[in-house]
């Protein structure tokens, strides 16, 4: 079985569907590693409470995908 990486960031809670499809193309294309990395950074940011959050420039951006 071949690794899927939107599947493994979107069960992550990683909103990945509302990225434009280039950014998911980029996202599926990252290694084992590279999403685990991704995740860890997650959860770390959702365990710090509301104190961290990302911010976008305008509401139909969603910068760098850390939420």
């Amino acid at each position: 079985m071949s690794f899927d990486a939107l599947a493994e960031l979107r069960a992550a809670g990683n909103p990945v569907d509302q990225l434009s499809p280039a950014q998911r193309e980029v996202l599926s294309t990252l290694s084992p590693e590279e999403v685990a990395t991704l995740n860890a950074v997650k959860a770390r940011i959702d365990a710090a409470g509301s104190d961290v959050s990302g911010h976008s420039i305008a509401d139909d951006v969603i910068g760098v995908g850390i939420f």
